[in-house]
């Protein structure tokens, strides 16, 4: 499903943020991205969905390679790829339908088609009753299910999340977590950038660490380390 060959990404400031990263995640898979602060976490996911591209090295996701693509080829990537943030990213002025049916009407989806899959998704994020919030009505949790409405309603293979329990209480991280867990039990593989110990240590799942730009571990049924 993801696939990185000796890949580099350094900046214009001279920061080497990757250093020679070669990994495989299998469809399906659950994976923690663990690692300390300015480690190149946030690099190594936005090198996923072509937020940045490789200085040098191979990314291929879904058979798609990525550091030839095209920008006008980039919209169709993203369409195989829901991507979670910490912020939420939600456009205040639209409803949490309207939110979701964004994702759904800048492909072009056929309008009939586009009230059924977004009612389906915020059922099972159960948001239904809120269809016709603002964002600004709604909890921290609730605005984070409703962006993970919105990179699901697609029906991605690969769903990325950036920190996406950093700015809720643990109650609410643990539903997040559930949800998570269930889209990836339905076949969806889920890759999660966290600084969250517990979380990582109590579902288990396999755990990649990143330290100055290069995974220094990579195991099965990992543990989050001693990060901070």
């Amino acid at each position: 499903m993801i696939e990185m060959k000796d890949v580099y990404k350094t900046y214009s400031n001279g920061v080497l943020a990757i250093n020679g990263i070669s990994i495989k995640i299998n469809q399906g898979e659950f994976v923690y991205i663990v690692g300390p602060s300015g480690a190149g976490k946030s690099t190594f996911i936005k090198l996923m969905y072509r937020e940045e591209k490789p200085t040098k090295g191979s990314i291929v996701i879904n058979g798609i390679q990525l550091e030839n693509l095209k920008e006008k080829e980039v919209p169709y990537l993203r369409r195989n790829i829901g991507v979670v943030f910490q912020d939420f990213k939600l456009l205040p002025k639209l409803t949490v339908y309207e939110n979701v049916a964004f994702a759904l009407e800048v492909i072009g989806e056929n309008p009939k088609n586009i009230k059924k899959k977004v009612l389906n998704v915020l059922d099972l994020v159960q948001l239904k009753h809120k269809a016709r919030s603002f964002p600004d009505e709604l909890s921290g949790g609730e605005q984070q299910r409703v962006s993970i409405a919105r990179s699901i309603v697609n029906n991605p293979p690969v769903i990325i999340a950036d920190e996406p329990t950093g700015n809720l209480d643990p109650e609410t991280s643990w539903e997040i977590m559930r949800l998570l867990e269930e889209i990836n039990n339905r076949g969806t593989t889920v890759l999660m950038a966290t600084h969250n110990k517990v979380i990582v240590n109590t579902i288990r799942k396999r755990v990649i660490t990143i330290e100055d730009g290069k995974i220094v571990r990579d195991e099965a049924r990992g543990e989050y380390g001693l990060y901070e």
